[in-house]
């Protein structure tokens, strides 16, 4: 970037991540949310730039917006930069400022979706926009995707493009999105740079125990609530056992060697104990994992109902789902049923690829001293969605980090805000990246 555009960039990520906070775009689930404001306001300034973009609805107000960036090398396969509108509820009596203020307070903007994931649409608007002002072009073709719904089963987004619209997506063999590339401090001066090769399957469950109705007075062995309360203890608290893919091997293996460690992958537990905080890039990834998180049964006091029914949030790494349905039956028991209410398959890409070394490269040029590790995260995105059409999905979305900062925490948490550097930072990284072509 020239030294004019650069700045104009630098100035138009905060100015379009605090404008985005201000839209609206919460997603309550079950079909409750609009992106349709969120999405005008991505293809205006696309359009003000030059850069043609289509707004697809899936239903009213559910938007999407895809636009795709000639490339110079016509023969060069395509790369899909894609990142979600919609953001989780947010409470505005539990925040410090108000969560769709948008406000830019001390160098940081706050707001729900600074982190998930109004900051990486930012950053790539702004980067792209640069491109059209400096009169650049990336090698390969870059396909937008600006989605709805990846909050809930990107039905209205995501999953709606790959299966209506996949003639937009042609070319495209890889794929970048959210939570990658982001400082982790790991004690003792020790900057991280995770980049997410691989994601777990979601297993969103639906428990429905069975029994026999009654008066709350009478002595009753088939009371649902009481089977369904004994089948989620179990499952609350089941010890999932060790399963490492090889993200996770990989991971592991370059963070004991940053901690002076021989890997011992027969006591796994052992190694995340010597690990220190970098334990927690990979402590949710060593197992499958099943959480209650929703009950509902009976409609008055004095009435044992005939059902019961719970949800739980369930996750399943590459090669788990086997093992996870079995443990499930057996967890559940004989009065106690159990069915998917949204299922999503995990994900693996490759670390040896032209692109995760790009990725790497495009890091360590902004951070010499920082440390780049794959991951694989312990929930998912919508690269499983577009994995359907055989795109290969990393987590990217890069941001510089001061120590101190907790990036976890602010996903779907009270107070999430994102420092002005960071986004300055991500600018950079994607611009030198999709600038290399990913190194294809």
């Amino acid at each position: 970037m020239a030294d004019q555009a650069d700045q104009q960039a630098m100035d138009e990520v905060v100015r379009f991540t605090s404008e985005l906070i201000r839209i609206d775009t919460t997603n309550r689930g079950g079909g409750d949310g609009n992106e349709r404001a969120a999405a005008e306001y991505i293809a205006e300034w696309l359009a003000e730039a030059g850069i043609e973009a289509r707004i697809l609805e899936s239903a009213p107000g559910r938007a999407n917006v895809v636009a795709r960036i000639e490339g110079t090398d016509p023969a060069a396969p395509g790369m899909l930069v894609h990142g979600h509108l919609d953001v989780v509820p947010a409470e505005a009596a539990d925040w410090t400022v108000h969560p769709f203020s948008g406000e830019v307070r001390d160098g940081v903007v706050w707001g729900r979706g600074a982190i998930d994931m109004k900051n990486m649409d930012a950053m790539v608007l702004a980067t792209v926009r640069s491109w059209v002002r400096e009169g650049r072009r990336p090698p390969r073709d870059i396909v937008l995707a600006f989605t709805a719904d990846e909050e809930d089963s990107a039905a209205y987004g995501a999953a709606f493009l790959a299966s209506e619209h996949a003639d937009l997506f042609e070319g495209c063999t890889e794929g970048i999105s959210e939570s990658g590339g982001f400082t982790f401090h790991a004690g003792g001066g020790l900057r991280l740079y995770p980049v997410a090769a691989g994601e777990r399957g979601t297993a969103w469950l639906k428990l429905t125990a069975h029994g026999r109705a009654g008066h709350g007075s009478k002595v009753n062995r088939e009371n649902a609530v009481s089977r369904l309360a004994a089948a989620i203890t179990r499952i609350g608290e089941h010890e999932w056992p060790v399963r490492i893919i090889p993200t996770v091997r990989a991971a592991l293996t370059e963070l004991a060697a940053l901690h002076d460690l021989e890997p011992d992958f027969d006591d796994v537990d052992a190694l995340l104990a010597k690990l220190g905080p970098a334990a927690a890039l990979v402590e949710p990834t060593v197992r499958n994992s099943a959480n209650p998180t929703m009950l509902q049964a009976g409609y008055k006091i004095n009435v044992i109902p005939g059902h019961a029914m719970a949800y739980v949030d369930g996750r399943m790494l590459p090669g788990g789902e086997e093992e996870f349905a079995k443990t499930l039956d057996r967890l559940t028991g004989p009065d106690v049923d159990w069915e998917f209410q949204h299922r999503e398959i995990p994900l693996q890409a490759p670390l040896d690829s032209p692109t995760f070394a790009a990725m790497g490269e495009a890091l360590r040029h902004f951070d010499p001293d920082g440390h780049v590790v794959p991951y694989c995260m312990g929930g998912g995105t919508d690269a499983k969605q577009f994995s359907r059409l055989g795109i290969t999905g990393y987590g990217f979305s890069p941001l510089k980090l001061p120590e101190g900062f907790d990036y976890a925490g602010m996903y779907h948490g009270v107070d999430e805000r994102v420092p002005v550097e960071a986004l300055h930072f991500g600018v950079r990284v994607l611009d030198r990246f999709l600038m290399g072509g990913g190194a294809v």
